[in-house]
């Protein structure tokens, strides 16, 4: 079963719940919702059937905003290169490359990616004598 299949069999639950008992407010304590979402999901529900039921994103996503692929590309080649953490790698675009790029900006392209999190550091054992 899809994600969007259990959302639109979680909320046909409700609300043929709530015709049964014809009680919004007992259905929405019961399945632990808002009586607004209850009103939107029934809206939606009348309007566009059980494709109006699946959840959607809270909105487009505007890919003038987006880093742009140059960068993102110099971001990831320092990452594996190098392993730098976001702030060096802004740092270094800025000063080599005259890429301005914030450090926030560095963490949400690696994110992306699947490489926010720098290789661990193998864990000193209790044997290990430290000189």
């Amino acid at each position: 079963m899809t994600q969007a299949q259990r959302d639109i069999s979680r909320k046909l639950r409700v609300l043929n719940y709530a015709k049964e008992c014809r009680n919004v407010s007992k259905a929405c304590r019961y399945f632990g919702i808002g009586r607004q979402a209850f009103y939107e999901w029934k809206k939606a529900y009348e309007r566009y059937g059980e494709e109006g039921l699946i959840n959607k994103r809270p909105c487009p996503i505007n890919p003038t905003l987006r880093t742009p692929p140059e960068i993102e590309e110099k971001v990831l080649y320092l990452r594996k290169k190098y392993h730098l953490g976001q702030q060096r790698i802004a740092w270094f675009l800025e000063r080599y490359h005259n890429m301005k790029i914030s450090p926030a900006g560095v963490w949400h392209v690696l994110k992306r990616n699947g490489m926010n999190r720098l290789p661990g550091v193998a864990p000193i054992s209790p044997d290990t004598v430290l000189t």
